[in-house]
């Protein structure tokens, strides 16, 4: 099974698409989007696990009905007591997954949801064939099948939880004394059985990783522009607003520095559109310096036209940033012949910075940023206002 696909070299370098082209046969990520992937699991699986572990409760109580009708000796009240503890800790697991504030426990919940249950009926198995030994025992595959496929849970950690069954029963099997032929018929059923749930689980979970690896590139793609890997406006507008109101709440300052790459339009024509793309690119690379703190955000905003949004800095802070990048730009000393304000290529930045006050929009920094950059343009460029 592979996963590559012909589209993925042209959106890469990217942890996503890297690890679509390199492929994940093991079932593993590398480390940091192996961590992403299993916090996606455990929110994505949370209402899974609800509905499995609610369909578990009500067939377990169904097979107690069963226990009464097929075994009417006194083994049946040591079965039911089984079947009742194991019932109480179904229960209480269920208890604690309704509070989301356990979220870390979903996981041995939801193995000890399986295991439990799986140990309980090869016991109760067990004690019916003492006095019965066509007492069905499928019911185990039943468990095993949720593992892999209901309960949500990794194939690494669905096969642990049926092994642990499966010797559970071998064991329980041979205190209650089973024929070894039988005992032997049963547990390859119980294999076999468990090799397909292990094959279909593999498919499932290659897909459920593949799909996690997609879904996030094509968000990645969404929120970036494809020619520098910065933020595009889309992205820009969304997280704008949304720092405005964390502004407004920490009464914190908000800057945002819109800039312009002075005569670019010249300088496409003295240099064709490919030597431009470049340096663009070679520009992204300098506002992607510039937001390196986790609530800031480079953008390039469409054409010539880039913005830094800095969260918390004063006015002066901002300028001083805006000046370094000002400076950056100038010192890639990249040719610009067709200027009539400098050698090599530089550009305008316009400075806005504010409190944000209650009832204000957040279109306001930028209205003010625009204005300023403005007036940059019209002192003559190359230069912070």
């Amino acid at each position: 099974m592979t996963t590559h696909h012909s589209w993925l070299d042209d959106v890469r370098p990217n942890p996503y698409a890297d690890q679509l082209a390199m492929g994940f046969r093991g079932l593993r990520f590398a480390r940091p989007l192996e961590s992403q992937y299993r916090l996606y699991l455990q929110e994505d699986s949370f209402d899974l696990k609800r509905i499995a572990l609610s369909v578990g409760v009500l067939v377990w109580l169904a097979f107690a009905g069963l226990d009464l009708v097929l075994i009417p000796s006194l083994e049946r009240w040591w079965m039911l007591s089984i079947r009742l503890g194991v019932l109480l800790l179904l229960l209480a697991c269920g208890m604690l997954m309704l509070i989301r504030r356990h979220t870390h426990l979903l996981v041995p919940l939801s193995l000890t949801c399986i295991v439990a249950p799986g140990l309980g009926a090869a016991a109760v198995v067990a004690v019916a064939h003492t006095v019965d030994q066509t007492y069905p025992y499928e019911g185990l595959l039943l468990i095993c099948m949720a593992a892999y496929f209901l309960a949500g849970l990794r194939l690494s950690e669905a096969l642990a939880s049926s092994l642990v069954v499966l010797l559970g029963y071998v064991g329980f099997e041979l205190l209650s004394g089973l024929p070894v032929t039988r005992l032997i018929n049963n547990v390859l059923f119980l294999i076999f059985g468990n090799v397909m749930g292990l094959v279909g689980g593999y498919l499932l979970e290659y897909k459920a990783r593949e799909h996690f690896l997609i879904s996030r590139l094509m968000r990645v793609l969404a929120d970036r522009d494809s020619l520098t890997s910065l933020h595009n406006r889309r992205s820009f507008n969304r997280q704008l607003e949304r720092l405005w109101r964390q502004a407004q709440r920490e009464h914190r300052n908000l800057a945002l520095l819109l800039c312009d790459i002075d005569h670019f339009k010249a300088y496409n024509d003295c240099y064709g559109h490919q030597a431009g793309d470049n340096v663009l690119r070679r520009t992204g690379g300098v506002f992607s310096e510039a937001a390196r703190r986790p609530l800031d955000m480079a953008v390039r905003l469409g054409g010539e036209e880039f913005a830094v949004l800095l969260y918390d800095l004063s006015m002066e802070q901002a300028l001083q940033r805006a000046e370094e990048l000002r400076l950056a730009l100038a010192e890639l000393n990249i040719r610009h012949e067709g200027s009539s304000t400098a050698e090599m290529v530089t550009m305008s930045i316009g400075v806005a910075c504010m409190r944000p006050a209650d009832g204000g929009e957040f279109s306001q920094l930028y209205e003010c940023a625009d204005r300023a950059l403005y007036r940059a343009k019209a002192l003559g460029r190359n230069q912070v206002v």
